[in-house]
């Protein structure tokens, strides 16, 4: 995969906002296809909810954070918590794996559990799969075996990973079976489930009984307010979704092998071989199989996946520096980093001729003023306002918002 997939086309790519509730139809704003019918929202929650359960050969999960208990279908209908879902689906003989960053600061030091700062529940997370058939890494965020034991501990407890992605087979017809992936903002853990009302304290004994969160007041569950939250979750349908699990698979082998060094026992040593052999499974359908190849259908996207990660998170980066630059890595800090999408960022920008909209939980943009990082390489905000200022003739006039 490297520094970014191929641009593919076919992929039916499906945006969801915050969960709706079903029996509560709340407008969403109106987006046209291109034949003029009208675009159908997706429901997050529930579509993974309904993916998980249709799943029948894998069931692929990274996360920042991971809660076993959360409940992705609250209407009364179908409400089995997370934990139980994926240990049900790993007893039909689904191959159920769990990649979920592993906070430094949640241990067990000198007999005295720690939760941990960022709340992640990754010990917890860990503790309930572990007499179970669903296997889980907690992934430490490494700084390279070059960099000294200071930086190693400084990059470990500041720097998480961020990813957020479903990988799972379902129904493509004809008794076969296709990849598709859910991925974008949200967690699966605490406080992410909402509806585009955003309501503060009218949830607070139905929807969110068992789900408050607010990190800025710390006042009791059913005082409130709960703080809401704002994110986009995209479904891929076709073969980008293929490029979303090769991204798991470089994961995993990587975290894997962190793992079984480690701790030499036999588990360890058997997760690098817990991935399933897509190629070798003959109902699951070909990455360029004929079944993505409609020119007709109207929910058709070119689709490209981008990233940023290095060779401290990944297995199968080239090792000769002359092939790594032919895979638009580039080389720094002793290790190989794919930063494809910042590049994307900025190629998108340099692009626009009308306006920009940034929507991002991170906008690190005015580092440029700051006297000790002058040589911070980040130029999605100067390209911005670089854009917007252009209005001299060559260009129409551009907005930033």
């Amino acid at each position: 995969m490297y520094a970014s997939s191929d641009l593919r086309q076919g992929p039916r790519l499906i945006c969801s906002a915050e969960k709706r509730r079903t029996v509560c139809v709340l407008k969403l704003s109106e987006v046209r296809l291109g034949n003029g019918d009208g675009y159908q929202h997706g429901q997050c929650w529930r579509d993974v909810y309904d993916a998980i359960c249709q799943a029948r050969r894998l069931i692929y999960i990274i996360g920042w954070s991971m809660f076993h208990t959360i409940h992705l279908v609250r209407d009364g209908h179908d409400d089995m918590a997370l934990g139980d879902l994926l240990r049900r689906k790993s007893q039909e003989g689904v191959q159920v794996l769990l990649l979920v960053w592993d906070d430094p600061t949640s241990r067990r030091l000198l007999g005295i559990k720690m939760e941990g700062y960022m709340g992640t529940r990754d010990e917890e997370t860990r503790r309930f799969f572990k007499h179970s058939s669903v296997q889980i890494l907690l992934c430490p965020r490494s700084a390279g075996k070059r960099h000294s034991w200071v930086k190693q501990q400084e990059t470990g407890t500041i720097l998480t990973h961020h990813q957020k992605t479903v990988i799972l087979d379902a129904d493509a017809g004809n008794h076969r079976r296709k990849i598709v992936a859910f991925m974008g903002g949200l967690d699966l853990c605490g406080g992410r489930y909402d509806t585009p009302k955003h309501t503060l304290f009218r949830t607070l004994q139905t929807f969110h009984k068992e789900d408050y969160y607010n990190p800025n007041f710390a006042v009791e569950d059913a005082r409130g307010p709960r703080e809401p939250w704002h994110d986009l979750h995209s479904k891929i349908d076709g073969p980008e979704a293929y490029d979303v699990l090769k991204n798991f698979e470089e994961r995993w082998l990587k975290a894997s092998k962190r793992s079984a060094a480690k701790k030499l026992s036999k588990l360890s040593r058997s997760h690098n071989d817990s991935l399933l052999w897509i190629n070798k499974i003959p109902d699951i359908i070909a990455i360029d199989d004929e079944i993505y190849s409609n020119d007709d259908d109207p929910e058709r996207w070119d689709v490209q996946i981008f990233r940023s990660i290095d060779s401290n998170s990944v297995k199968g980066f080239p090792k000769d520096p002359r092939k790594a630059t032919s895979k638009n890595l580039v080389c720094g800090k002793n290790v190989l980093i794919d930063m494809s999408v910042h590049t994307a960022y900025v190629n998108a920008i340099r692009g626009a001729q009308h306006f920009i909209y940034i929507e991002n939980q991170y906008f690190l943009g005015s580092s440029f003023n700051w006297d000790s990082h002058r040589d911070v390489d980040f130029r999605v905000q100067d390209v911005s306002m670089g854009r917007a200022n252009k209005g001299d003739g060559a260009l129409p006039p551009s907005c930033v918002f």
